[in-house]
Formats: C-alpha cells, structure tokens, sequence
C-alpha cells in the first residue's frame, strides 16, 4: 500500500512541476533543467521516506516520471497544446 501512496504523492509533485515549468515559460534552458532536477530530487526523497528502500524508491520515481510523461502527451494531443 506504500507503494501506491508513493506513487499518487509523486504524481501531484510531478503536476505542481507542470505548474512551476508553465508560470517559467520564458526561462532558459539551464533554469528549467534545475528546476526538474529539484523536483525529481523532491519525489525521490518522498518515496524514500515513505518506503525505506533505494531500489524500490528509484522504481516508483521511474514509472511516475513515465506515467506523467504519457499522461503529459495525451493530454497535450488531445487539447492541442492550448
């Protein structure tokens, strides 16, 4: 069950990055880079913490970072990049 929290926890940081990167939108690169690295840094230690495990921690940040992604395209396909 610790594992789904993980993963439901990390889904809403990856949406609150979606937030962050939109209201950036004019940065450069580099700003954007950091700023998913502390995001990624942000979900990672919340799996950690939840699940007392690097291996698993690691897994869960991985398939979260790819369920977002996808769900990302989706819905960017289906609204047109609006």
């Amino acid at each position: 069950m610790k594992k789904y929290v993980a993963l439901i926890l990390q889904l809403i940081i990856w949406s609150g990055y979606t937030l962050a990167e939109w209201l950036s939108g004019k940065d450069h690169l580099v700003s954007k880079i950091v700023l998913f690295v502390v995001f990624f840094y942000l979900a990672f230690l919340l799996a950690r913490i939840l699940l007392k495990s690097n291996k698993i921690t690691l897994w869960i940040t991985i398939f979260s970072l790819t369920t977002y992604g996808m769900i990302n395209m989706v819905l960017y396909f289906v609204y047109g990049g609006i």
